[in-house]
């Protein structure tokens, strides 16, 4: 017992000698620096869910960057219960984000996409609380590329306004009742389509000829040209539809 005690004090000294000896110091020297405080693994949580959630919400909503966003993807899982709402996913090949569209604005779109459509889609994100989920709250869903589309005519017809292409000065008068209409386009296209179904309900006994032409690609600009002069030396048409 005697010599089992000795042991037991020699072994609690050298582990004091150990700790506080400067020769021998390692990282539990750090126990005895009065700047060192110890650390519970263990420390009581500072959150509730709900806490949490809201400041995750609040977090979002002030946030002008999130407010009024522009996003790209696939719609999926589309449905518009009797609550007039749009619930859907936009995604693409690497996330998923949850949207919805209020009854109002759903009343405001001219056309409602449906699954496996590319769309852009404009609103702002927030958290829904009951869910735990962030969310957009759409308020304007358009093709993919509308916009696009609709910024380079915009800068088209910036540049055809400084070449003064648009001034009243170069304007004629359209005829009420237009007898020849010349039509510069692709034979094989919708909008071919969709002129003559027009044509036929408001002018029914105008002569229509077509200059067919490619409309889209890089030799486009130039077959529309020769086109335009094609009608105008041979048909002398009243108007000219594009």
């Amino acid at each position: 017992m005697h010599s089992n005690h000795h042991s037991y004090c020699s072994r609690d000294s050298q582990d004091k000698e150990w700790l506080t000896s400067p020769s021998k110091r390692g990282i539990l020297a750090a126990e005895t620096l009065p700047s060192m405080k110890q650390l519970s693994l263990f420390q009581s949580p500072s959150w509730t869910v709900t806490d949490l959630t809201r400041y995750l919400r609040a977090l979002l909503e002030s946030d002008a960057n999130l407010q009024e966003v522009w996003v790209v993807g696939e719609v999926s899982n589309i449905s518009r219960p009797a609550s007039g709402h749009l619930y859907f996913t936009l995604k693409d090949s690497g996330a998923a984000l949850r949207c919805v569209m209020w009854r109002n604005a759903v009343l405001r779109q001219s056309v409602l996409p449906g699954d496996g459509e590319a769309v852009e889609v404009h609103g702002s994100l927030s958290v829904y609380e009951a869910g735990g989920n962030y969310q957009l709250y759409a308020d304007l869903i358009r093709p993919a590329g509308e916009g696009a589309l609709y910024q380079e005519f915009l800068r088209l017809k910036a540049r055809l306004e400084e070449e003064g292409l648009f001034t009243v000065e170069r304007k004629r008068p359209i005829p009420r009742w237009p007898k020849t209409i010349g039509i510069v386009t692709s034979p094989t296209g919708a909008a071919l389509r969709d002129m003559l179904n027009t044509l036929r309900r408001r002018y029914p006994l105008a002569r229509v000829i077509l200059a067919p032409t490619a409309v889209q690609g890089e030799e486009a600009p130039a077959g529309i040209v020769e086109a335009l002069a094609r009608l105008n030396r041979i048909v002398q048409p009243d108007v000219i539809l594009l």
